[in-house]
């Protein structure tokens, strides 16, 4: 079997499909909880702690220092300043709980609704072929 055939046939599986169409809707999911989290959930949330912009949380380890220069020598290089960003850790940290609880209530929406396709009453089971048999005997002896 050649190669492009084997491809051919992996790409076109239903599942390989599926996934596709789940990473799709997924990314576009995506979009839309950050949206969520940033142009909705974010501003309250910042003014109730005090108008707090966790994109903006740091720790300097280093400040900023000009280079130090006699004419057109340097002496001492600038040095650019060093921080430990934790703010959009923070950030990031509050949309994956976000996006957790939105995916959770999600799946726990379409639990609810294949427990109420699962409770609809079913057709009752066609009776065994030793049942069908008997019966045929039975209408047999009858006649």
């Amino acid at each position: 079997m050649s190669i492009v055939k084997e491809f051919k046939e992996f790409a076109m599986r239903g599942n390989i499909v599926d996934m596709a169409v789940g990473i799709i809707i997924g990314a576009s999911f995506g979009k839309i909880i950050t949206s969520l989290v940033n142009d909705v959930l974010m501003p309250p949330i910042g003014l109730a702690i005090g108008r707090v912009d966790f994109s903006q949380l740091h720790i300097v380890l280093q400040k900023a220092q000009p280079a130090v220069m006699e004419g057109e020598k340097i002496i001492k290089p600038a040095l650019a300043q060093v921080s430990m960003n934790y703010g959009p850790f923070i950030q990031t940290i509050i949309d994956f709980i976000i996006v957790a609880f939105c995916v959770f209530l999600l799946i726990k929406a379409m639990n609810k609704l294949m427990a109420k396709k699962e409770a609809a009453p079913a057709a009752p089971p066609a009776p065994s072929e030793e049942v069908t048999i008997l019966k045929e005997i039975r209408d047999a002896l009858k006649k």
